[in-house]
């Protein structure tokens, strides 16, 4: 069986679209279509199902994607083990992230990659909150990702990189603004603006412990995947919200960065990778991981 063929299906299984499968691996869409062919005529079993409008996994393709995935990072890991009998250390690292601590750990750490370790492709994976982070680590799609901690997953490595406590967002034009600190029981029936409910997101479950002990439950009015979008609703004056304190330096203008004088919880956020066989491209990008906090 040719390994392509393990890369085209695997490339049809994240996509689920020949057309851009096709253009991801840099090939036309006949001769990809052909490839699964073969590969489904091999093995003996239909990998997915097709129409004018969708392309679905079959059951056999679901059982057959976490082997396929197992065979290329075998290979791989075979490959960079010739490189380290020579010293050197090879290959590529997929680290998915959030907005929360991108902005803490990544220039850091792509810069500590990029000079101490030339033949390893750190490629970033943006938007990974954390139970996404949990589900793809899992199923082989990334090698380590940024995220809240504690997380429930027996197969899963993790490390506290840094633990900070919450403060609020306020528009520029809002009464508490013009405090040095405000109490969070201050920001009971405020319209809250929070990063999605969807996705497991550990500022949103943060925000919900600080809330729930200061008394109250807070009135979610709108919703945003990146914590930036938060804070330009906030700016926008749509409502308030709870951020970590190392986003404070981000603030658009027309929203104001407050630290909360009674915080009782911090945000631990973490880096967490697969307990099966990292490679030592991973092993090595996981060491400059504690020292590209800046």
């Amino acid at each position: 069986m040719d390994t392509r063929w393990l890369q085209a299906f695997i490339a049809v299984a994240e996509e689920l679209h020949f057309g851009r499968a096709a253009a991801k691996l840099h090939i036309a869409q006949s001769p990809l279509s052909q490839i699964i062919r073969k590969l489904e005529k091999t093995l003996g079993s239909e990998l997915f199902t097709r129409n004018t409008r969708s392309v679905e996994l079959t059951a056999a393709g679901m059982t057959f994607l976490p082997y396929a995935r197992e065979v290329l990072a075998q290979l791989e890991t075979g490959r960079q083990a010739t490189h380290a009998v020579a010293g050197e250390v090879v290959g590529r690292v997929r680290f998915g992230y959030s907005g929360v601590l991108n902005h803490v750990v990544l220039p850091g750490l792509v810069r500590a990659v990029h000079h101490q370790l030339p033949n390893v492709t750190l490629e970033l994976v943006g938007r990974v909150l954390t139970q996404d982070a949990i589900v793809q680590l899992e199923q082989g799609m990334l090698d380590a990702a940024c995220v809240g901690l504690p997380i429930e997953a027996t197969d899963l490595s993790t490390r506290l990189l840094l633990a900070e406590p919450l403060g609020a967002v306020l528009p520029e034009d809002h009464p508490l603004a013009a405090e040095p600190a405000v109490a969070v029981a201050q920001l009971r029936g405020e319209p809250f603006i929070t990063t999605s409910t969807s996705g497991g997101s550990a500022l949103l479950q943060t925000t919900m412990r600080q809330c729930a002990d200061a008394g109250f439950r807070p009135t979610i009015v709108q919703e945003a995947s990146d914590p930036y979008v938060v804070l330009l609703l906030v700016a926008g004056g749509v409502g308030v919200s709870l951020v970590t304190e190392s986003i404070a330096p981000m603030m658009p203008p027309g929203a104001v960065y407050r630290p909360l004088h009674d915080a009782t919880v911090t945000l631990e956020h973490g880096v967490a990778w697969s307990s099966r066989a990292p490679s030592p491209a991973l092993h090595a990008v996981l060491e400059l991981v504690d020292h590209a906090i800046v």
